[in-house]
């Protein structure tokens, strides 16, 4: 069990720092014996650095941990034959990570309700369905005989997060080096608020309503209704849903399911911002429940979990959003360019090769301007991360030229994470057919589950909160 105290500031940012540097004089040290011909992927070494980030992360809790989340499914810029190391053992920061001490899990219950658990629930499990980087998980049951789960932040976990982030803006200096032309405040402020909304479950309490009150009733994406009344700062509970784990599933499933979860996904991310204005920036596959035969045709349904994470883009935000998008699926280079000066990406000012700025923004949307059908791989999302992290890569020199509007940070989040995620099933469609759903009047279904989908909009009173 993890200790009640998530420890200071300084100490969190050393041991990370710590871990750090051993793993990028790792990966230097294996790229230097690569390229002059010697065995740089050595599969111990970095077997027992994948090890050492979950032991560290894991322990750690908070804004690390949720990190360690990210680099457990996102496709790393490694060679392909190690990656999977990394993968295996960070994915217990996903699906069973350290299990916090059960006194101070108590404590935390009986701060939030004036009660022990026992008198707040007809059963409560002490052992943890599940932990994840900002609480944990329990069963329980209500006294109407509903199971839930109830969701409980680690208590000290709120200081710790903030305390990373102040370890973050460390960084800023160094930050306007590598990027000169990026406005570093406003990313921050983004960022602490996204943060705050993590840490205040009784906010996600209202974003997940929200997603579940926009989903009442759909044929295959189910989010589950949360009960108001027992949500405390510190304590979310939440219908029970059973299914499968996205691993699991993967690792048994055939061809036309994967393909048909990968769907599913697909239009939940779109269709959410599409409809709604509104995503879920937390795409990682622990998020995911998969239901069989639960769907109104019979197939497959995913329920969608965690809603700390989440933003509601503007009209004009999203306005912005579908320019720049038309632009490039149009091959309109110079509208492009235009939309994004007036988002704020391209300083007007700014000394940058357009061309190259648009080649860009052409790959990162690939998915849906490529020619169609489009199959996400490993290789597609590799590649987009590569774009943006990687300093040799041919687009460094351009994009550290570029700005990144605040709204923006989290969609770069669940790009990554959907990159990966659909590239790990292989899923193959008329992505920008399904896209145009969402967002094109009268577009036709442009499939089977297109026409469940089109099916339940049609007959909803009223739709809620469609784009202008």
């Amino acid at each position: 069990m993890a200790s009640k105290g998530l420890g200071g500031r300084v100490q969190r940012g050393s041991r990370l720092a710590r871990t750090g540097l051993r793993g990028a004089s790792g990966f230097a040290g294996a790229r230097v014996r690569r390229f002059a011909g010697g065995d740089g992927d050595n599969q111990t070494a970095h077997e027992e650095l994948a090890h050492n980030l979950a032991a560290v992360l894991g322990d750690m809790k908070g804004a690390a941990m949720k990190l360690g989340q990210l680099l457990s499914f996102v496709d790393l810029d490694v060679p392909p034959e190690v990656r999977s190391a990394y993968h295996d053992a960070l994915a217990s920061l996903r699906d069973a990570a350290p299990a916090f001490d059960a006194d101070a899990i108590t404590e935390v219950l009986t701060e939030e309700y004036g009660a022990p658990p026992e008198a707040v629930f007809a059963s409560f499990d002490p052992d943890p369905l599940a932990a994840a980087s900002i609480g944990q998980v329990h069963l329980g049951k209500l006294d109407d005989g509903r199971q839930v789960v109830i969701k409980v932040q680690y208590p000290g976990v709120a200081e710790a997060v903030r305390a990373d982030l102040e370890n973050a803006t460390a960084f800023a200096p160094l930050a306007r080096l590598v990027s000169p032309n990026q406005e570093i405040e406003p990313l921050l402020d983004e960022l602490r608020e996204r943060i705050d909304d993590e840490l205040d479950y009784e906010r996600e309490a209202l974003y997940q309503r929200a997603f579940a009150t926009r989903y009442a009733g759909h044929p295959f994406i189910r989010v589950p209704d949360i009960v108001g009344e027992l949500c405390r700062p510190r304590v979310l509970v939440s219908e029970h849903v059973r299914g499968e784990r996205f691993t699991e599933f993967t690792a048994a499933a055939d061809e036309a399911d994967r393909q048909r979860v990968g769907e599913i996904i697909f239009r939940y991310a779109f269709g959410s911002i599409g409809r709604f204005r509104l995503f879920n920036g937390d795409p990682h596959p622990g998020n995911y429940l998969i239901e069989r035969g639960a769907a109104d045709d019979g197939g497959a349904r995913v329920a969608f979990l965690d809603y700390g994470s989440v933003k509601m883009f503007t009209r004009e935000r999203y306005a912005s959003m579908r320019s720049i998008e038309k632009a490039i699926a149009s091959g309109d280079r110079d509208s492009a360019i235009h939309a994004l000066e007036t988002a704020g990406f391209l300083p007007r000012n700014a000394q940058v090769d357009r061309d190259r700025v648009f080649e860009w923004f052409q790959l990162y949307t690939r998915p849906v301007v490529a020619e169609q059908p489009f199959t996400f791989t490993s290789e597609f999302a590799t590649e987009v991360i590569r774009s943006t992290t990687d300093p040799r890569d041919p687009f460094s020199d351009v994009l550290r030229k570029l700005n990144l509007p605040p709204d923006y940070l989290l969609l770069n989040r669940i790009q990554w994470g959907l990159n990966s995620v659909l590239g790990q099933l292989g899923a193959r469609g008329d992505w920008r057919a399904i896209r145009d759903e969402y967002i094109v009047a009268d577009a036709p279904a442009a499939t089977p589950l297109g026409e469940l989908d089109a099916r339940w909009w049609q007959e909803r009173t009223p739709r809620i909160d469609p784009p202008a």
